[in-house]
């Protein structure tokens, strides 16, 4: 465009100088002018669009920025890291990030991954104690540092320094900026773009070398004035060639998906996962509080050799303990019971203004909490010495899901105890004898009695929860680690939690089955537990179905594996590690697998899955940092949602890049048929006259071709789009008969454009009126394509209607390509003429014939042959 002005400018001088032409060197002034203020607006105009699209991203960046939970006021707050100040006291458990460099002044069982700065995989115990000032980075056991993750524990420090001061900040200064990563389609687009431009440099040294043959044929010279017609076809034609507004466009509808999730709750972090979204085939999810409420409420449980119902739901601390029987049962025979759910227990209810009861703490141990207020047994009464007992707390050694327990040590009057909760298959393996009536047995017949209760348990959907004890001395109680301590167990009780399954979420899986996408639940809980929630909301549909166990999978081989893998729905008892390998077995599958977690240990399955998706709520900020998506709310449902606007925003992206290839097509084709097929004048128009001028081209791309483009961004998804089998994100955009169905309606509207300024020409119209009947033809083409493009079916298949930024943006267009035919100032800037009423009436109605015949014969076709391949059906 810019050479185009330079050459713009050399013909006015030409004619000032030489040939003494006034009229027509101002023309050629007024058509640099205006090439230049197009070029302009189209780099503001993409300038404004890309850094709108940067601020946006911006935003939604700093909605999942990294949060410290920090004493202010006498209180604690979640505040966003940049708020931290030097001399803030802050908290932190495994599973979050920690951000500025802290001393430490208070740590239980704290391990830190301190591997970014470091090197050293294995995580750093944590101490309080002082150390030599010339103490290693590695060696300082009683400081925290920014960009390091908790592991394990919990601990309080104090804030010593922030930002750039901190050690990572000091990395950071040393550090190079990194260049942003172009999404998969944004290197098509760029390709293609490449592609084009290499077509159109060669279709331009062929246009010129044929103009300047038809010269020398027609004059046996080459006049100044055919080499100006000559570079004007040139540039044309340069101008059409290239889609210079799509890989804004392109960013712009990516950033509009973007924000679209997020106002459903799901916040994306990258283009690129807008795109994976839609191509998603697997759904592996963790069950608890994704697919189920998790407002855990305990309804059975077993100790002493008998079974009791508990009554009431929910939080209110209220109901009885019923016998098999029917009878109540005595406080008595469970008090130790409940003594150890809630010592060994760090959460609890508390009634709100209302005098409803709020949890505060993991579910799991809520309903723990709950159980115990049932019969009056609570937590700080016991440690408040009110029950007759002289009870303290000397360690917590929280759970993690390796060990998959949870241990406290007490001091109970003068004995050392270690009570410890978790997973009855795990505590199983540690349990050496049963308490009954308060008396230690060792009993081998117990051990059967509690495996048929978990599997009784299990199959009614309970998740089990096994509590122990252990009377130890005062040296293990003080130093003793939890591998020691989770040793000879005494079998205290079993508890059967309830968590139902969330309403929506069996809807939400059957449209997904409906789309083509597999959902596997990946669980740590009983196998049996885990078959009884699937089976319920539709995952699998028989009893029979194959549950695969952490155990067996450690058996497998990776082939074994990838036989089953496929077929799978259901994992129960896996690890981290195992949820690793499932993703990367059906990644060996070409499959596009999506993940769920909340947890520290999920994040390198996060990491491995196509689509990591982290819960906002309970999620660990290790969780949120290694996934692609965050469900602001939690919820499987914004899962399905935020497939549904992957496939949506994809299918936006090839309407627009159906449209705009389509449109490149027919301007390229009318100038070119000009150029090969017009040898001789024909009326007023020569054989070197383009059949548009580059201004009406660029007028074309950034009115009428790129304002639609923009509103197609916006566009609902069609009916059927959850329907669809999930796209394949190796397969080009071009695929699937795109290529065959741009070049067939390119190639009739650019024949039809070229014909209208053929007839024109042959009706005796001047150049200027010839060249504006074809500009108009190309414009309302594309205006009534546009509506086509709209879907893969038919023009008739959507309501033309429903986006209302869509038909602005025509109307828009429609009137100021109208106005600029009709405006003398643009008459003498972009060549055009005005015509007669019923000439434009004429050209709205013809520009229409092609998009309407052609779909309508695509929608004979479809409806003849319905079954017909979707490849074909597109081409047409």
């Amino acid at each position: 465009m810019l050479v185009a002005t330079v050459l713009a400018l050399a013909s006015a001088v030409y004619d000032f100088n030489v040939t003494g032409d006034h009229a027509h060197a101002m023309a050629s002034v007024y058509e640099a002018a205006a090439i230049l203020i197009i070029v302009l607006i189209n780099g503001g105009l993409t300038f404004h669009q890309t850094r709108s699209a940067q601020k946006s991203l911006a935003t939604l960046s700093n909605m999942r920025q990294h949060h410290m939970n920090v004493l202010r006021n006498g209180s604690w707050k979640s505040i966003a890291a940049d708020q931290l100040v030097l001399g803030d006291v802050v908290t932190v458990k495994s599973g979050d990030f920690i951000e500025g460099d802290l001393r430490w002044i208070k740590v239980s069982e704290l391990q830190v991954d301190e591997a970014h700065l470091t090197g050293e995989s294995d995580a750093i115990s944590k101490t309080i104690g002082p150390l030599p000032e010339d103490t290693e980075l590695g060696g300082r056991t009683n400081m925290g540092y920014s960009g390091s993750m908790v592991v394990n524990g919990n601990g309080i420090g104090v804030i010593v320094e922030t930002g750039m001061h901190t050690e990572l900040g000091r990395i950071s200064n040393l550090m190079q900026e990194i260049g942003e990563t172009k999404t998969p389609i944004e290197k098509s687009v760029h390709s293609l773009s490449k592609k084009l431009m290499l077509l159109a440099g060669l279709i331009i040294l062929v246009t010129i070398g044929f103009d300047l043959v038809k010269s020398v044929m027609a004059n046996g010279t080459i006049s100044v004035g055919d080499l100006a017609g000559t570079s004007s076809t040139a540039i044309a034609i340069a101008v059409a060639s290239i889609p210079d507004a799509m890989p804004v466009v392109l960013s712009i509808v990516l950033t509009i998906g973007a924000k679209m999730l997020a106002d459903n709750k799901g916040l994306i972090k990258s283009l690129s996962s807008v795109e994976t979204l839609g191509a998603t085939t697997y759904i592996a999810s963790d069950k608890t509080g994704t697919l189920t409420k998790n407002e855990m409420t305990v309804t059975r449980f077993l100790t002493n050799g008998q079974i009791y119902q508990v009554e009431g739901k929910g939080y209110t601390p209220v109901g009885d303990f019923i016998k098999s029987n029917g009878k109540a049962g005595n406080p008595k025979d469970f008090k130790r019971l409940l003594e150890v759910a809630v010592l060994n227990n760090e959460a609890e209810i508390k009634p709100d203004e209302k005098q409803n009861w709020r949890p505060f703490g993991n579910p799991t141990d809520v309903s723990l909490v709950v159980l115990g207020a049932k019969q009056g047994i609570k937590r700080d009464a016991l440690l408040e010495n009110q029950a007759g007992h002289d009870i303290d707390i000397i360690r917590v050694l929280p759970f993690d899901s390796t060990r998959k327990m949870m241990t406290v040590v007490i001091k109970e009057d003068d004995d050392y105890y270690s009570l410890t909760k978790g997973a009855p298959d795990v505590v199983a393996l540690r349990t050496k004898s049963v308490l009954m009536n308060g008396v230690v047995k060792k009993d081998a017949a117990f051990e059967e009695e509690i495996h048929q209760a978990v599997l009784d348990f299990a199959g009614d959907a309970l998740r089990t929860i096994a509590l122990t004890q252990r009377k130890i001395t005062k040296d293990q109680a003080l130093h003793a680690s939890a591998e020691k301590l989770e040793q000879d167990l005494c079998f205290v009780g079993l508890v059967g939690i309830i968590d139902p399954p969330r309403e929506e979420v069996k809807a939400s899986i059957k449209n997904l089955s409906d789309a083509s996408v597999n959902v596997v639940m990946i669980t740590g809980d009983h196998a049996e537990t885990a078959k009884a929630i699937a089976k319920q909301l539709g995952i699998i549909k028989c009893d029979d179905a194959r549950v695969i166990t952490g155990r067996h999978l450690e058996k497998m081989t990776d082939e074994q594996l990838s036989e089953l893998a496929l077929a799978t729905r259901v994992y129960a008892r896996v690890t981290p590690a195992h949820k690793q390998r499932i993703i990367t077995t059906l990644q060996a599958h070409q499959q596009v697998v999506a993940m769920t977690g909340d947890g520290i240990n999920d994040a390198p399955a996060l990491k491995a899955a196509d689509i990591g998706i982290a819960m906002g709520i309970n999620g660990t900020e290790v969780t949120k940092d290694a996934a692609d998506l965050i469900l602001l709310d939690d919820k499987f449902t914004t899962i399905e949602k935020s497939v549904k606007f992957g496939r949506t925003i994809f299918s936006n992206i090839l309407n627009f890049m159906r449209h705009e290839l389509t449109t490149n097509v027919a301007e390229v084709l009318s100038l070119l048929l000009g150029v090969f097929l017009i040898t001789s004048p024909i009326g007023e128009i020569s054989e070197v006259t383009p059949t548009l001028t580059a201004l009406m081209v660029l007028w074309v791309n950034m009115i009428s071709d790129s304002l639609p483009s923009f509103a197609l961004g916006y566009d609902k998804p069609e009916a059927d789009l959850m329907k669809q089998e999930p796209r394949n994100p190796r397969q080009s955009i071009l695929a699937n008969g795109m290529l065959t169905r741009v070049l067939l309606r390119g190639s009739v509207m650019g024949g039809l454009v070229f014909l209208a300024f053929v007839w024109a020409a042959f009706q005796g119209y001047s150049v200027a009126q010839s060249q504006t009947i074809a500009f108009l033809t190309l414009v309302f083409g594309q205006l009534w394509h546009v509506y086509d493009a709209r879907s893969a079916k038919t023009l008739f298949d959507r309501n033309p209607f429903s986006n209302s930024r869509l038909t602005l943006a025509v109307g828009f267009a429609a009137t100021t390509s109208i106005l600029v035919t009709l405006v003398p100032f643009f008459n003498n800037v972009m060549g055009t003429a005005p015509l007669t009423m019923s000439m434009y009436l004429g050209i709205i109605i013809v520009s229409a014939v092609p998009t309407f015949v052609l779909s309508g014969i695509k929608k004979l076709v479809i409806k003849m042959r319905p079954d017909r391949n979707n490849e074909q059906l597109d081409a047409a």
